[in-house]
């Protein structure tokens, strides 16, 4: 049993459920996208879309259709997989927290909606997620996904972690194992009990075993679909943590906590 805490939306989603299946996946937490490279079907199809993504990541404003047309897209894929589904929100960032609280008012009642993100502050600014982070507070404390990868660098990891001391009642979760800066994330998140790692698209194996000897209760299993594969990153988990309890913690049983609390 297992739970991918970090999935986005794919072009074609029934599929990526059966592969999520086969890895033994029984819960997606899908998060919306503005860019499908998985759609590509050649290097310049890829190109553009991996243009789009950085800029997404480089703080481009996308305009608010984008993001209901985003989030959309998401809500219709819960809908069509209630059993192997929830989801995450995301929010347009730089609204003030009562701006922010009313772009998810309604989201945040659904059901199969579990947490917030995955927010992508520009490089420097991350700082941004505070109004985030105060809504989610005041709804007893949902977990918030950060953008961990590049071109978010060791600082923004260190606001992120500013961030979680500011609201200790707050879940939040940086993507991708902080991605070059994986190092720095461990050490901040042994610091900070409410900053929890996904272990997805880690760069090496030995990264995923630190993080897990280090952390054996902040440690989430994800995927990063479709910039990860499922059954890849179950195979580095398994490659990294041998013993059987403390790997079913990682793969579910820490976030199922996360979502109890």
């Amino acid at each position: 049993m297992a739970v991918d805490v970090h999935a986005h939306v794919t072009v074609d989603l029934p599929a990526q459920l059966t592969r999520a299946r086969r890895a033994g996946v029984t819960r997606t937490v899908l998060l919306s996208t503005h860019v499908h490279p998985e759609a590509a079907t050649d290097l310049a199809g890829l190109r553009a879309e991996f243009g789009r993504l950085g800029g997404v990541l480089a703080g481009e404003q996308s305009s608010l259709d984008r993001y209901r047309a985003a989030t959309a897209e998401l809500t219709t894929a819960l809908a069509a997989h209630p059993g192997e589904s929830v989801g995450f929100v995301n929010v347009p960032l730089g609204l003030d927290e009562a701006a922010t609280g009313a772009w998810l008012a309604d989201y945040l009642k659904r059901p199969d909606i579990v947490g917030i993100g995955e927010l992508s502050p520009t490089p420097g600014q991350a700082e941004k997620i505070a109004p985030v982070l105060a809504v989610s507070a005041d709804h007893g404390g949902l977990p918030v996904l950060v953008h961990g990868f590049a071109p978010h660098t060791a600082a923004d990891l260190r606001t992120y972690a500013a961030m979680a001391a500011r609201f200790p009642q707050v879940p939040v979760i940086v993507g991708a194992l902080g991605g070059l800066n994986w190092m720095d994330l461990i050490e901040l998140a042994l610091e900070h009990q409410n900053l929890f790692v996904d272990l997805s698209s880690a760069l090496q194996v030995f990264a995923v075993r630190m993080a897990v000897q280090a952390l054996p209760e902040q440690c989430l299993f994800g995927s990063n679909t479709p910039y990860g594969d499922v059954l890849a990153a179950r195979c580095t988990v398994e490659a990294a943590v041998t013993d059987a309890a403390l790997l079913d913690q990682v793969l579910s049983g820490n976030f199922t906590r996360l979502l109890s609390r």
